[in-house]
């Protein structure tokens, strides 16, 4: 089908100067024999057993030894190129992951050889926090370094968390859920939503659980749900027993679930984008196993993907920075966040003192591809 050239009075002014455009992802393996190595990416520089990463990798071979992040990134990627052509943005797309091809490095390194001199980095995370922003950050810094002095300078666009249109692609999401619910039950199911679980440490120098609590509030606001009939709990932690980190866990609060005789569950990844490998494994599998072994009806929301409005919103936040806009939409208690982070956000968590007995303990947890 033909596409309608948008009317030139509405393209965007570019005047931030942009010359191209930056997805940055986690990145995830793509055939078996890419497990280990994608693995030992995600833990480098960490003292993490090799018996831990086998048994992470085992969580891969349930499905094929295939992440499907990558897939994801790419189905969202054309969305948005047609989205973005639809608006006249002609700006080319790259993409670069911080574990797995393509590697930002790489990705710098072709930027700076096709002549990139400014980039807006589109990091696929919609909360703040060390790992969700800052690290992106310092990777794309690492990346632009190993590239040579002519490579592309690189700007991070905000996170949208309480973006109007991130709320309603939700929304959609878990009213689709809500309508496999048995119609005398909808008046009394639970709502859990799940987001990746990150360390206490980190926690309290960051935004990343208020943050999450006003996106669940939002949705829930606008699908009517009182505040007693959902929580915001966690996923995929890892690290030592001993250190803190954000819960409950969703097994944990599905146990909570069984003792008070709850029946029908539905759980909403809200800190998440795609159906990738933590989503999978961890509800579809343990969360859906514990829930059947109780007799509880669960039902498991789609993350937003490649929702119509959610691809929208991309390209608005994206032509919002190209114009400078004044008008930066934002729902709920908080103005919308800073399009440029200051030098003390979300800082690295420090690292606890291990004994020299515990060396070596702890691991990858689930990684998030």
């Amino acid at each position: 089908m033909a596409t309608t050239a948008a009317p030139q009075s509405n393209l965007p002014q570019n005047l931030a100067g942009y010359d191209a455009l930056l997805i940055v992802g986690f990145g995830g393996p793509e055939k078996p024999e890419d497990v280990m190595p994608f693995l030992e990416n995600v833990v480098r520089g960490r003292p993490v057993p090799r018996e831990r990463l086998l048994e992470v990798a085992e969580h891969y071979q349930h499905f094929g030894g295939v992440s499907p992040i990558n897939a994801q990134v790419r189905e969202l990627m054309a969305a948005l190129r047609t989205e973005l052509d639809q608006r006249g943005v002609n700006l080319p797309l790259y993409w670069g992951n911080r574990n797995w091809h393509p590697m930002l490095e790489d990705t710098l390194k072709t930027m700076t050889e096709a002549g990139v001199k400014k980039a807006l980095s589109v990091v696929l995370a919609a909360y703040s926090s060390y790992s969700s922003c800052r690290q992106y950050r310092e990777n794309v810094i690492a990346a632009r370094e190993a590239a040579g002095d002519q490579a592309p300078a690189c700007d991070k666009m905000r996170v949208y968390y309480n973006h109007p249109a991130f709320i309603a692609a939700n929304a959609d999401r878990l009213r689709t859920a809500i309508e496999q619910i048995p119609p005398e039950n909808r008046d009394v199911f639970h709502l859990a939503f799940t987001a990746h679980s990150i360390p206490s440490s980190m926690a309290q120098a960051c935004d990343y659980e208020k943050q999450l609590l006003e996106t669940c509030r939002l949705i829930a606001t606008e699908l009517k749900i009182p505040r007693e009939r959902w929580e915001l709990v966690f996923q995929s932690r890892s690290g030592r027993p001993e250190d803190p980190w954000l819960g409950p866990d969703i097994l944990e609060h599905i146990d909570s679930l069984h003792n008070y005789g709850l029946k029908n569950l539905i759980i909403h990844p809200v800190g998440f984008l795609s159906d990738h490998m933590e989503v999978m494994f961890d509800l579809d599998e343990e969360a859906r196993h514990k829930c059947d072994s109780y007799g509880i009806h669960m039902v498991r929301s789609a993350t937003v993907g490649t929702h119509p409005k959610f691809v929208a919103m991309m390209a608005d936040l994206i032509i919002e920075r190209m114009n400078q806009a004044q008008d930066r939409p934002a729902i709920g208690l908080y103005p919308a966040n800073h399009d440029v982070c200051p030098v003390n956000c979300c800082p690295a968590p420090a690292r606890p003192a291990r004994p020299p007995a515990a060396t070596g303990a702890g691991g990858p947890g689930r990684p998030g591809a």
